[in-house]
């Protein structure tokens, strides 16, 4: 595919980046991406997404724009106040790049449609925040052998994590990424912690979010190290990130890969 003069110019900082050039921007323009769940990390990731030159963007959630979502939703406006997110976000993100492909799904996943859903997809990112639905995202990633950018906040903490279990089922153990739930107990107790409960800094959002947004490209386009393996952890108060290094569980209920860290 050639790129139009306008995409040229759209996409230049893009095309003289040596690990992406030319043929990472055409990855990212054949690349079709689900973000689940529209909330502070989806609204801050899809935007970098489409700007990016994403060909297809699938929007994932149910739920419409409430008063208390603007403190870290940046991609809404007050106007927006009882919207469908997904509605709201695709007439942004339309305004942002017209060249890419909105799919909008107003729906919450769940395990039985999650499957369906990510399989049509090259790479998910899922921004939701209750563990059910992580839950389900993560196990559908597993079975149709998608790879997983989970990202999730809380206070002033966040962090980032690239699962490609999906990638690697069958392989020796030594040779398996993990999943999502290698890395989280099977059992969340009632009354876990979530933003509601215990608040959120809207940036931090956006820095998450940006980072989900990041890992995506590079696994498109090949480029770097992705975060597979791995969790970075943000600790905003302080100013400080570290690294922790993921292995699959053997016992691991979706993926049979207990998480070690070093």
């Amino acid at each position: 595919m050639a790129f139009s003069d306008q995409e040229v110019e759209r996409y230049a900082r893009h095309l003289v980046l040596r690990e992406i050039g030319g043929a990472g921007q055409q990855a990212l323009h054949a690349a079709r991406v689900l973000m689940v769940g529209m909330g502070g990390l989806g609204s801050a990731a899809a935007p970098m997404l489409a700007a990016a030159g994403v060909g297809t963007l699938g929007l994932v959630d149910g739920d419409t724009v409430g008063l208390s979502n603007l403190q870290r939703q940046t991609l809404y406006a007050t106007g927006d106040v009882g919207r469908l997110k997904v509605e709201a976000a695709a007439e942004r993100l339309g305004g942002l790049n017209p060249g890419v492909s909105l799919d909008l799904h107003p729906v919450m996943l769940g395990a039985e449609t999650a499957p369906a859903l990510t399989g049509g997809y090259d790479v998910v990112l899922d921004g939701t925040d209750d563990f059910a639905t992580r839950f389900a995202v993560n196990a559908a990633c597993v079975e149709v052998g998608r790879p997983l950018v989970s990202g999730a906040i809380e206070r002033w903490t966040g962090q980032v994590g690239v699962f490609a279990a999906g990638l690697t089922r069958g392989r020796p153990l030594a040779e398996r990424q993990p999943c999502y739930r290698c890395l989280t107990p099977d059992d969340i107790p009632p009354g876990a912690e979530t933003c509601a409960r215990v608040g959120v800094v809207g940036a931090l959002a956006g820095v998450i979010g940006a980072m989900m947004a990041l890992e995506a490209v590079k696994w498109i386009a090949g480029a770097g190290q992705p975060l597979a393996g791995r969790l970075l952890i943000y600790d905003a108060l302080a100013g400080e990130t570290r690294t922790v290094r993921l292995s699959p569980d053997p016992a691991c209920p979706v993926c049979g890969g207990a998480t070690t860290l070093m």
